[in-house]
């Protein structure tokens, strides 16, 4: 081995730099932006502008805000509605169409005195998902279709035809309709067929009050509006007078009197203990993160004090060889080393870090008048099987290249 003369070193600032201070901190930071990013999300969770489904003011894909623009940019004159009070008044209104989503959500007095209140002449009351209570109370008629052993009937929202009479139901056609089944009373219009049921019904009184029952308002919703006839028979059923309510009342306190409770969000579940334990391991990370920030200085680069010849690293590699008996792996190492010194020569190109190995047999064997399958055999051919055939493998190789270098 040859030793290197000691040299002086150049004097070295212990004051760290930006790049050091960036280097040391950045991980540091990115978990303070996660940090961040986690409670702004679990802030964010309770927080307002959740609606609940086929709410007309809900852009989500189970809202019904579509349905109702669409609605808007005929002319018509929507609204909501969020009392008892309102939807009385609003009921009482000639040439109306009302909307109750759930309606047996209601209490059973609540449903009683709306069914007392005389409906204004011209007007369309839909119930979604309406079950006994909210139909024993506003279309006696009407029942809920059940299986032999009293289970109510339901079925998957899917594309089916109208077969029926019904005017909105005739210019929908195929359309999307399921949820709970019906059974029409007498004069009642029943659409859609499902398993013994109807989805729609229609029930009209004497003095043009229409009645529609929608086994369930997928149809109306932002993601299944376009699909088949569903916006034409949504915008039929609450398009066809001169205003559209919909009712959206707090369900909750309206069936219990009781005023409504504010919204627990997320961190109103969480133990009070668990804040002091949350406390604890944020000051454990600050400390475990100024123990790791200490450096006693900054790294310093040292000449290494002997220089290894290149031949003695050969020497081990082949003796580790020799050792595992891996001639295989030995000839392999030397035709790729052999591979990529001739390729570059002989103007053949590397794709994907080996040459094509007919290209350089063939520019080989053109160099060095050798046969092609010679060539072959010499960079690409079977691993010798004893140290011998080794060994003349290696002169062979060496022959080529030195034929090639100087033809």
């Amino acid at each position: 081995m040859t030793l290197t003369t000691d040299r002086p070193e150049p004097a070295t600032s212990v004051s760290p730099t930006r790049r050091q201070l960036w280097l040391r901190s950045r991980w540091f930071l990115l978990f303070a932006v996660l940090l961040l990013l986690v409670g702004l999300l679990i802030a964010g969770l309770g927080g307002p502008g959740q609606y609940p489904p086929l709410d007309p003011r809900s852009p989500d894909r189970d809202g019904a805000r579509a349905v109702v623009h669409l609605l808007e940019q005929h002319g018509l004159a929507t609204r909501t509605v969020d009392t008892e009070d309102t939807l009385a008044a609003a009921l009482a209104e000639s040439d109306s169409t009302v909307v109750l989503p759930e309606p047996d959500l209601l209490s059973p007095t609540q449903l009683r005195r709306l069914a007392q209140i005389r409906r204004g002449s011209d007007s369309r009351l839909v119930l979604i998902s309406p079950e006994s209570p909210a139909l024993d109370a506003f279309a006696p008629g009407i029942t809920v279709a059940t299986t032999p052993g009293g289970i109510p009937k339901s079925a998957g929202s899917t594309g089916v035809p109208a077969d029926c009479r019904l005017p909105e139901a005739v210019l929908a056609g195929h359309a999307e309709l399921g949820g709970l089944l019906y059974l029409p009373g007498a004069g009642d219009t029943g659409c859609y067929p499902r398993f013994g049921g109807y989805p729609l019904v229609r029930h009209t009184d004497p003095d043009s009050r229409e009645l529609v029952v929608l086994g369930s308002g997928r149809l109306l919703s932002n993601e299944r509006l376009a699909k088949d006839g569903n916006a034409a028979l949504g915008l039929s059923l609450l398009g066809s007078h001169r205003q559209l309510v919909w009712y959206l009342p707090d369900y909750a306190a309206a069936a219990s009197g009781a005023p409504a409770q504010p919204q627990r969000t997320l961190t109103d579940y969480v133990p009070e203990g668990w804040y002091w334990a949350g406390l604890q391991l944020v000051l454990a990370a600050l400390l475990a993160a100024f123990w790791r920030g200490r450096r006693l200085g900054p790294v310093v680069t040292e000449n290494l004090p002997s220089v290894v010849r290149a031949t003695e690293t050969t020497e081990g590699r082949a003796r580790l060889y020799q050792r595992a008996k891996a001639r295989g792996r030995a000839a392999d190492a030397l035709r790729q080393a052999a591979r990529h010194r001739l390729a570059p020569l002989l103007g053949v190109p590397l794709t994907a870090g080996e040459p094509d190995p007919a290209t350089l047999c063939a520019a080989v064997a053109d160099r060095s008048d050798r046969p092609a399958a010679e060539v072959h055999e010499l960079l690409y051919g079977a691993p010798p099987t004893d140290d011998a055939a080794l060994v003349r493998f290696t002169d062979d190789l060496d022959a080529l290249e030195r034929q090639v270098r100087q033809p």
